[in-house]
C-alpha cells in the first residue's frame, strides 16, 4: 500500500517537471544575465519569501559557485535596510508561486524607488499575476498542483522551481564558459574542490 502511494506521488512530482514550459524564455533569462553580471558588473539578487526563498537561496549559491555572483535578499529584510545590497547594473530574480506575494510586491516598488531601470526576472507558476506584470522575463514553473494532501503546502511548486533554478545554473555555466578550473577556484575544501583540482 505505502509503495504504491509513494510510486504515485513520485509520478506526480516527475509529471510537474516534465510540463515545465520549453518556451526559450529562460534563454532570454540568460542573456539578460549575462549582460547585467559579466559585461556590465552586476550581480543576481534573488528574492522569495517562505519555501520560494528557500530555493531562491540555493540557486543564488549554485550561481555563486558556477562563476555567476549572485546573493539571497529576504525580502522583509529588504524593507530593514538590505535593500541596500541593490546596485543599478543587477539583476533581481524574484519567486513567488502565486505571483502575487505581498512581500516581493512590495520589494518591486522599493527597487523601482532606488533604481528605476534595475532589470527584474520573475520565477512563478501565475503567468498572469503581479509578478509576471511588472518582470522583464518571466518564467513560468507550468503551476502545477501540489501533492499536499490538503492541495497548499508548497511541495510539487518547489520542485518545479528547483529544477528551472537549475536549468538556469547550467545554461549560464555554458554561456559563459565556465571551466573546471574556475570552479575549483571557488571550491577550496571538501570533496566537490578535491574532485575539480584531479587533473
Amino acid at each position: 500500500m505505502i509503495q504504491s502511494k509513494i510510486k504515485e506521488l513520485i509520478a506526480k512530482e516527475v509529471e510537474a517537471i516534465q510540463n515545465i514550459p520549453i518556451d526559450g524564455i529562460i534563454q532570454e533569462a540568460v542573456a539578460l544575465i549575462k549582460e547585467q553580471v559579466h559585461h556590465k558588473n552586476g550581480k543576481v539578487v534573488i528574492s522569495g519569501m517562505g519555501k520560494a526563498g528557500q530555493i531562491g537561496l540555493n540557486i543564488g549559491t549554485t550561481l555563486s559557485s558556477t562563476g555567476t555572483p549572485a546573493v539571497f535578499m529576504h525580502p522583509s529584510e529588504a524593507q530593514h535596510g538590505d535593500l541596500g545590497m541593490v546596485q543599478a547594473n543587477d539583476v533581481l530574480l524574484l519567486i513567488s508561486n502565486s505571483g502575487k506575494t505581498r512581500e516581493i510586491i512590495e520589494l518591486e516598488h522599493l527597487a523601482k524607488r532606488l533604481y528605476p531601470n534595475i532589470k527584474i526576472i520573475g520565477l512563478t507558476g501565475n503567468p498572469d499575476g503581479p509578478l509576471a506584470q511588472f518582470s522583464d522575463i518571466c518564467l513560468s514553473t507550468g503551476n502545477p498542483k501540489e501533492i499536499c494532501p490538503l492541495g497548499l503546502t508548497p511541495t510539487t511548486s518547489t520542485t518545479v522551481m528547483s529544477v528551472v533554478g537549475d536549468i538556469l545554473v547550467v545554461l549560464m555555466m555554458e554561456e559563459i564558459g565556465f571551466s573546471k578550473e574556475e570552479y575549483s577556484k571557488r571550491h577550496h575544501s571538501g570533496y566537490l574542490g578535491d574532485m575539480a583540482r584531479l587533473k
